[in-house]
């Protein structure tokens, strides 16, 4: 990508911003991978909806990589870590407004290669000529 940074951090922050100031209710949408940590029992076909407001998350921050935060869920305390390419939308609960993005697949990566099994035995010399 040439070193271009992604607009997409900066219009999730925005699209948050004009949530908090309408009085309505952020909630991010994530398709969910490897690399996201979320509790794996609300994720539902591969995606999981989180309420980002205030009063949901603790510690929020959205960074230009990542959005990571704090929140419970059934009164139990996650730690969630979203890596932006992963989010695919952010909107508001009450109106449905907001922005959408493309989410590629993830990308798996190639199976390690095993390394050659060591011989059993004591280790030899051998004189080459």
């Amino acid at each position: 990508m040439s070193g271009r940074r992604s607009t997409k951090p900066y219009l999730v922050r925005a699209i948050y911003e004009w949530c908090i100031d309408c009085g309505e209710t952020p909630f991010l949408s994530v398709r969910v991978s490897d690399r996201v940590v979320v509790p794996r029992d609300y994720v539902r076909d591969g995606e999981i909806v989180l309420n980002i407001s205030a009063g949901a998350t603790r510690h929020l921050v959205v960074g230009n990589d990542a959005i990571s935060f704090s929140t419970r869920f059934s009164g139990v305390s996650h730690e969630v870590y979203i890596p932006i390419e992963s989010v695919a939308g952010i909107f508001s609960r009450e109106s449905g407004q907001g922005m959408f993005f493309d989410v590629d697949e993830p990308v798996e990566p190639p199976p390690l290669e095993t390394p050659p099994s060591r011989p059993s035995g004591r280790p030899r010399l051998t004189l080459v000529k």
